[in-house]
């Protein structure tokens, strides 16, 4: 449990939006509070911190379990799937926050107990405490409520911690990827708040866009879990749901545009790590009750959904790792290194919203709200999928020296939770090595980082390797996000994200060699 922290405790157990007819949105105390208070009332509930902030704030993650759970492997030999919620990424988007504190109640206490006889649930209602704590009703201040302001987007160092999935620079980010590591969820669920183009959804949604990730998962996502949880938010709720995206193009010519297909991006990273993943977007013009209802319910929907599939899931995940194990023992297949957007087969009815300007009485500032009812079918091209423009085969596995250079490569490694080894003596093979070209530097800065591109040329060369060079394999779970990491020309790879600068010249071997063949070597485990 969480230190005790001094929390009005009414007669019932409500969060702060509760308690301020939904005018304010909670604090970090008032979610330490409400958490303390379940495990206080209810033996079905444990709180833990699996981390710290920037600023040192203790990261709660809420376990619901029955019989209770008290650690990742007694969840695992409980022969449940594990679901995780996390909410509040962006300090500015509240609704997640209120939403599965909401659900956590009638979890522990009310009518949706009974979930826990099929999955374990894992919560962590307060992602980034620190922009969260950052309060202001100048804060998205076009959002629709709460009028008493929220926190801000980015966390205490100014990262948004939905693109550091890859670098992992924030201390939140590397304590979300442990939790992944220790606690394994079949399904993380991410619930975030639009900030775009005014369509006529009551909430929107994104699964895993990149097409080098698992087919079965994108599959199941795609043909079973969405058109499901799509169906019921409708008929049991009356909530308006589809995929994630924006409006692009002129009126008379316009589509639907899908965002991102690189693992910096949550929904993706996951589903590199062979888990299934959705991306929740709940309508910022619609008012801030009428948010916490629509994720709710999706919340609600995907636990439904997960127990009555909850033996298909932890096949499915169980499969995936093992494909991909066998995928980089056998002969090397074709791989995504560049992509495109690619509309659907067809165009499709995209709903068209409207909104009126209402004043905020505290701030004085104009937010902008949906007209609910008032929604224009638009038929569209939904540009809703990815696809590979240039592929190149499958490495059977990487080297590089153990040089001091190359030691943010290996600690980022280790960080994703990859296997990684080193040699115990030295070894000759034959490899394939990418002469760099040109080394394209992105003028502007994003995330505190000038972007890189690489081109250049593979050639084949016979290389020895002395001992303690390190070695990373392709037959493992996460050969997937290994590839995307170490390639020289991936768009969201450690070169990309400047962490192989000093080797990075036209005319310079780049510092990973690609092993095309089985390799054949001795090597030890490098210890976490």
């Amino acid at each position: 449990m969480l230190p005790a922290i001094c929390w009005a405790q009414p007669e019932t157990l409500e969060s702060r939006a509760e308690r301020t007819g939904y005018e304010e949105t909670s604090r970090y105390e008032d979610v330490l509070g409400f958490l303390n208070d379940m495990a206080r009332r209810s033996g079905l509930v444990r709180v833990e911190t699996f981390g710290r902030t920037q600023e040192g704030r203790a990261l709660p993650l809420l376990i619901l379990a029955d019989p209770p759970v008290a650690s990742p492997r007694e969840a695992a030999a409980a022969g449940k799937p594990v679901v995780l919620f996390m909410a509040n990424i962006h300090g500015g988007e509240v609704e997640g926050k209120e939403a599965v504190q909401r659900i956590a109640r009638r979890i522990a206490f009310g009518d949706l107990r009974a979930l826990l006889d099929r999955v374990i649930v894992l919560i962590a209602p307060i992602y980034n405490a620190d922009g969260n704590e950052r309060i202001d009703a100048a804060n998205r201040t076009a959002q629709n409520g709460p009028i008493g302001g929220v926190g801000r987007r980015e966390n205490a160092q100014g990262l948004d911690l939905n693109r550091d999935y890859v670098k992992l620079e924030a201390p939140e980010t590397r304590a979300l990827v442990r939790l992944f590591a220790r606690w394994d969820p079949h399904l993380t669920v991410d619930l975030h708040t639009t900030n775009g183009s005014y369509h006529g959804y009551h909430l929107t949604y994104s699964i895993p866009l990149n097409p080098n990730i698992d087919p079965g998962l994108l599959a199941f996502h795609r043909e079973k879990m969405i058109p499901a949880i799509a169906k019921t938010m409708l008929e049991r709720h009356r909530f308006r749901t589809y995929y994630y995206g924006n409006f692009a193009g002129p009126a008379e010519n316009r589509s639907w545009r899908a965002f991102d297909h690189r693992p910096r991006i949550g929904q993706n990273y996951v589903g590199f790590r062979n888990r299934l993943t959705i991306l929740s977007e709940a309508y910022s013009y619609l008012d801030f009750r009428r948010r916490i209802e629509v994720t709710a319910a999706l919340v609600e929907e995907i636990l439904l959904f997960s127990a009555a599939r909850a033996a298909e899931i932890r096949q499915l995940t169980r499969r995936a790792d093992e494909d991909a194990v066998r995928r980089g023992q056998g002969p090397p297949a074709p791989v995504g290194i560049e992509f495109e957007m690619r509309p659907l087969a067809e165009p499709v009815e995209i709903l068209v919203g409207d909104v009126v300007r209402r004043k905020n009485p505290r701030s004085g500032r104009d937010m902008t709200a949906m007209v609910e009812d008032k929604v224009t079918p638009v038929r569209m091209l939904d540009y809703g999928t990815f696809a590979a423009t240039r592929t190149i085969p499958a490495a059977r596995a990487y080297l590089f020296r153990p040089e001091s250079g190359m030691r943010p490569a290996l600690e980022k490694l280790i960080a994703h939770g990859l296997a990684v080894e080193e040699l115990t003596e030295p070894c000759v093979t034959d490899v394939e090595t990418f002469l760099v070209g040109e080394v394209r530097r992105a003028a502007r800065p994003f995330q505190g980082h000038h972007e890189v591109r690489l081109s250049g040329q593979y050639r084949r060369a016979r290389m020895e390797f002395p001992e303690g060079t390190i070695l990373v394999r392709a037959a493992q779970p996460l050969s997937a996000l290994a590839f995307y990491l170490l390639e020289p020309e991936s768009d969201d790879g450690l070169a990309a994200w400047n962490f192989l600068d000093s080797y990075l010249e036209a005319g310079r071997v780049y510092p990973i060699f690609r092993v095309v063949e089985d390799l054949k070597t001795s090597s030890r485990v490098v210890e976490r």
